[in-house]
């Protein structure tokens, strides 16, 4: 897989303002103000319900907003944007193809040559590890390698931007820190960005640039981290004993839980 090199000096996502009503219903972001480096890796943490997946789907270009601005490399979102990768919750594997067919499949709907997709599919499934599990079925592979074969299929299309919601949610710890050291080994030959949603704040210290903190809905931007641990070169079951791991924790926390107070009812 080749990518382009980063520009740290440009924007790859700018959010002003953006604010989202449910028609004839609540107020779901109250204005959002953001904005994402070319190549810079943020994780969105935040109460659960408070519109992280909301704002990632506008960045896809999937979900419309009500007010403010919105661009991503420059323009505003688009659904199916070549350059853009999005990895949901779930695998979402097809169960009537294995697991390179599931690979190919990204490549295919971009129009891509059956030996060069094969070509690029079989590559990226090595580099997750799944050479040998290249014809089974997803009824065939553990949670784990499904998860594996649906980081292949995002990567495989080299995007610029990839977007990830709760990728790891739905994985056992064990397998979970696992996943986190293989999304790191492949960040360090992936210069585009990536924006992530976790309710899991020790993964989001451990992958991110940064963490960017929601409050409650209607959501905003209540506080950004920068991480400082090693940069992507950092091993996740090492980094739980760092200094810099625990305050970073405890700050997110206090403003996470801070939401929570705040919405308690007065005795």
């Amino acid at each position: 897989m080749a990518f382009a090199q980063a520009n740290p000096t440009a924007a790859a996502v700018v959010a002003k303002d953006v604010r989202f009503r449910v028609p004839a219903g609540p107020d779901v972001l109250a204005g959002i103000d953001l904005t994402i480096r070319d190549g810079e890796f943020v994780v969105i943490v935040g109460p659960s319900g408070c519109g992280k997946t909301t704002f990632l789907n506008m960045v896809a270009g999937l979900q419309g907003y009500t007010s403010g601005d919105l661009r991503v490399a420059g323009a505003p979102p688009k659904a199916g944007r070549r350059d853009t990768a999005y990895a949901l919750a779930r695998d979402a594997l097809l169960p009537w193809r294995d697991a390179l067919g599931n690979v190919e499949l990204a490549l295919q709907i971009r129009g891509i040559a059956p030996e060069e997709r094969r070509r690029r599919a079989t590559e990226a499934l090595g580099r997750v590890g799944l050479t040998d599990a290249s014809a089974r079925h997803p009824a065939h592979l553990s949670q784990g390698m499904r998860q594996r074969v649906a980081l292949a299929r995002t990567f495989v299309t080299e995007p610029r931007l990839l977007i990830l919601d709760e990728p790891f949610a739905a994985l056992d710890a064990q397998t979970r820190i696992r996943m986190q050291e293989l999304l790191l080994a492949l960040l360090r030959q992936f210069s585009g960005t990536m924006i992530m949603v976790t309710h899991d704040i020790a993964e989001a210290i451990i992958l991110a640039d940064r963490v960017v903190v929601f409050s409650q809905r209607p959501a905003t931007v209540t506080a950004s981290y920068e991480v400082k641990l090693g940069n992507r070169q950092r091993k996740s079951s090492k980094l739980r004993t760092d200094p810099e791991f625990a305050r970073l924790f405890e700050r997110i926390w206090k403003d996470i839980e801070q939401e929570f107070v705040a919405q308690e009812p007065v005795a």
